[in-house]
């Protein structure tokens, strides 16, 4: 027997495009919920996949710079020296 969830905080224009959806698509409810989290799930992966395996966006020097004027900038206000 299917259990009843709660999703709190639905506007009615927002359960109506959903339920559109899934009747659209001949999916029930649910399947299209689970749907939605593993294309969620999917595109978040990929996204921090481009972000940590892509192209870096400085160069070494570059960021040593960065690094060296973010040194002086600390040590000038007073905050914690970075090791």
């Amino acid at each position: 027997m299917p259990t009843v969830k709660t999703i709190k905080d639905v506007d009615e224009e927002a359960w109506l495009e959903f339920k559109s959806i899934a009747a659209k698509n001949k999916m029930k409810m649910g399947k299209l919920f689970g749907r939605i989290i593993e294309d969620y799930k999917e595109k978040s992966k990929s996204f921090w996949d481009d972000i940590l395996k892509g192209p870096p966006i400085l160069s070494e020097e570059e960021a040593d710079a960065m690094m060296d004027a973010v040194k002086n900038l600390r040590k000038e206000y007073g905050f914690r020296k970075i090791k």
